[in-house]
């Protein structure tokens, strides 16, 4: 594997009752920020999971820096799960813990015990605080107190505590109304950035991601039918790709009426 790529996805295959993805070949560079598109029920979920074995192949591989997710065995898919975050769709928090030991859980078990309970709380309290939560206000706070921003807020803290370097991104702004999908699309440039990660986002927000990517790919029949730069992508006369664009942009301009 090239040492400037960070995922390498390689002829994968997966299928439930019908084929859902039929052999995706889709490189991610270190250090870039990319967008992932498609119709609903394509696979981009399913993608994305694949990454940390969430998800296992009916054929194809995916590398994470140089690491085979699925050749490589146990010792070097647990190595590829510690250089990445996962935030998923729907915040996925333990409804049980309150917000302190839902970040906590984003702390490798081994790496916990090496660093103890005050560096710990040190990491909780800063992941909080980068992504614009007041730990002391929302430590004690179990989820079902949280506003649906909170939880997305808390989800993206528990993937970023223990300092990865990649984070995914499973359609994060699922559910929030556009004011809170620009906050938390605002808060995700931000963080790959300052954090200096690789981020790869799963999202129907087409303008959000455009605006924010440096490259963008659609997933459609199982494949990969584009992959480049997001002017290019605007620009892109495929018919289904066009077709994309269009409706995307259309619901964008309908999402601002009804802001206004």
């Amino acid at each position: 594997m090239n040492s400037d790529l960070a995922i390498r996805y390689r002829n994968a295959h997966k299928a439930f009752k019908k084929p859902v993805l039929s052999g995706v070949d889709l490189d991610i560079r270190e250090g870039e920020m990319f967008a992932l598109f498609g119709p609903s029920g394509t696979g981009k979920s399913v993608l994305l999971k694949t990454t940390i074995g969430l998800v296992v192949p009916d054929r194809g591989d995916v590398e994470v820096g140089g690491e085979s997710v699925y050749f490589g065995g146990r010792e070097a898919l647990e190595a590829v799960r510690r250089q990445v975050g996962y935030v998923f769709q729907h915040a996925a928090l333990f409804d049980s813990l309150n917000v302190y030991r839902n970040v906590e859980m984003g702390l490798p078990a081994e790496r916990l015990e090496r660093i103890g309970r005050i560096a710990a709380a040190r990491a909780v309290r800063r992941a909080l605080e980068l992504v614009n939560l007041d730990p002391e206000t929302v430590q004690p706070l179990l989820p079902s107190e949280l506003s649906g921003g909170m939880k997305k807020r808390v989800g993206i803290a528990r993937a970023i505590v223990g300092r990865p370097r990649i984070l995914l991104w499973d359609e994060p702004t699922t559910g929030l109304d556009p004011v809170n999908t620009a906050a938390v699309e605002r808060l995700i440039k931000r963080l790959s950035e300052e954090l200096r990660v690789t981020s790869v986002l799963v999202t129907h927000d087409v303008e959000g991601a455009l605006w924010m990517c440096d490259r963008v790919a659609m997933l459609e029949g199982g494949r990969i039918r584009f992959c480049g730069t997001p002017e290019d992508f605007r620009a892109c006369p495929d018919p289904v790709v066009r077709a994309f664009v269009d409706r995307a942009a259309a619901q964008a301009a309908l999402d601002v009426v009804e802001m206004t």
